[in-house]
């Protein structure tokens, strides 16, 4: 026998008997789903199939082929509550146990883990965030108010200033994967990666805190979660309100006046107002976190060979297991960081074109939109490196570091083509129920 089978059988056999623990300690709690759910992402992974929202909504949960992902929120719910009893169940039940089963963020998929040693369990806690973070009042309404003035004079600047036909810009312009949306009609549409906040109440129903969590991400996804479970409504309230990372601004100043020289119709608009009728009418230029991708989260991990980790600040290859964690969490004052950038773009069912400039901090974005911004490193993002040739599709990611917010030197650690055909038939099923 083939030592792949035997490393596929082991795993397999490994997997099964993970689940087997998990279920029997009756850690998933008594409704059948939560079994039900496990099994069919277990299922998936063994056959190296990741399932999309669409079709756990219809094989596990029961719902029929007119169930729209775009507005009803179930899907997330289960697979967070399932991930989340996971956690808890290696957090009090069985710490020791290896390996151990998780859901990795932003994918609806079933890996095992191994225990970390001591050494690498602590500088995972100096960079891992917490899934859910609270922020006061008045600390985060002045840094909204902030972003929101800069972001208002910074479009505003833009729109008033067309930037000159400098050799530069028109370099950039002539470059893919930016020539790929200047020879039609379809508008552009600056999508900017914003967290939506709503409020937790005290006793009192007062605002007590103001809260952001991974799987809310606009009022929509809210008032889903209330759906689900109407008790909820007693503790947190919908105060429609966003906020942005300050390197996007920044990184919005570089791309914006390219956008500009282009002359074609444009609009910038917030991740969390953005419809799926949005992304198939115009041509998507994507600025912001990873941790913000929201709607794009599925749809761009479906096909790209990257995964994120244990939290946002983690990525790894899905053929190779590498993994690429950024440091810029949390650095000291003086201590050096490492923070990720990425580049992606490719073509659309409908004919338009997505470009996705993100980064895990403030220092990757901004070098993601340095490099889409100058023609010379553009060059370099437009081959398939395996065959030499023109890639419609390609992703590429960046080791960036330095020291005290300030971007030193950066490496290009990964490049590989992208398999659009692997997205699409979630768009289109989408798509087609919104008819």
């Amino acid at each position: 026998m083939p030592s792949s089978s035997i490393d596929n059988n082991t795993a397999t056999a490994a997997l099964r008997e993970a689940r087997d623990k998990v279920v029997a300690s009756g850690a998933l709690g008594r409704s059948p789903v939560y079994t039900q759910l496990l099994d069919y992402l277990i299922d998936c992974s063994e056959n190296s199939r990741q399932p999309k929202e669409f079709d756990i909504a219809v094989d596990v949960l029961g719902r029929d082929g007119s169930f729209d992902v775009t507005r009803d929120s179930v899907v997330r719910v289960y697979i967070h509550k399932l991930r989340t009893r996971l956690e808890k169940y290696y957090q009090t039940i069985a710490p020791d146990a290896d390996p151990q089963l998780r859901i990795p963020k932003g994918q609806y998929m079933v890996v095992t883990t191994s225990q970390p040693d001591e050494h690498d369990g602590a500088a995972a806690g100096l960079t891992q965030p917490t899934h859910k973070r609270s922020l006061t009042a008045t600390n985060l309404a002045w840094g909204l108010l902030v972003v929101v003035l800069l972001m208002a004079n910074v479009w505003q600047w833009l729109d008033r200033t067309r930037p000159s036909s400098s050799e530069s810009v028109s370099a950039v312009l002539s470059s893919e994967p930016w020539a790929a949306m200047m020879d039609d009609e379809v508008p552009i549409l600056v999508v900017m990666g914003d967290y939506y906040i709503f409020g937790e109440l005290d006793e009192q129903g007062r605002i007590a805190r103001m809260v952001r969590d991974f799987y809310i991400n606009s009022r929509e996804d809210l008032v889903s979660l209330f759906m689900q479970d109407s008790e909820l409504q007693s503790y947190f309230r919908d105060l429609d309100m966003t906020y942005m990372p300050e390197g996007s601004a920044s990184a919005l100043l570089n791309i914006g006046p390219v956008v500009q020289a282009s002359g074609k119709r444009h609009q910038i608009k917030m991740m969390s107002r953005v419809t799926t009728a949005d992304l198939r009418n115009n041509h998507i230029v994507y600025i912001g976190y990873i941790s913000a991708m929201d709607k794009l989260n599925n749809l761009y991990f479906t096909a790209s060979g990257l995964l994120p980790g244990d939290t946002y600040d983690e990525l790894y290859e899905k053929r190779s297991g590498r993994l690429h964690r950024s440091t810029a969490g949390l650095p000291e004052q003086g201590e050096p960081f490492r923070d990720l950038g990425l580049v992606s773009s490719w073509p659309a069912a409908s004919g338009n074109q997505f470009l996705l400039v993100a980064g895990t901090r403030d220092a990757g974005l901004m070098h993601a939109a340095a490099v889409v911004t100058d023609p010379d490193r553009l060059g370099g993002l437009n081959t398939d490196s395996a065959t030499d040739q023109p890639a419609t599709g390609l992703e590429t990611l960046f080791e960036v570091y330095g020291i005290d917010r300030t971007n030193f030197d950066a490496t290009r650690v990964y490049q590989q083509p992208l398999q659009p055909s692997q997205m699409w038939p979630q768009e289109e099923a989408v798509t087609s129920g919104n008819h």
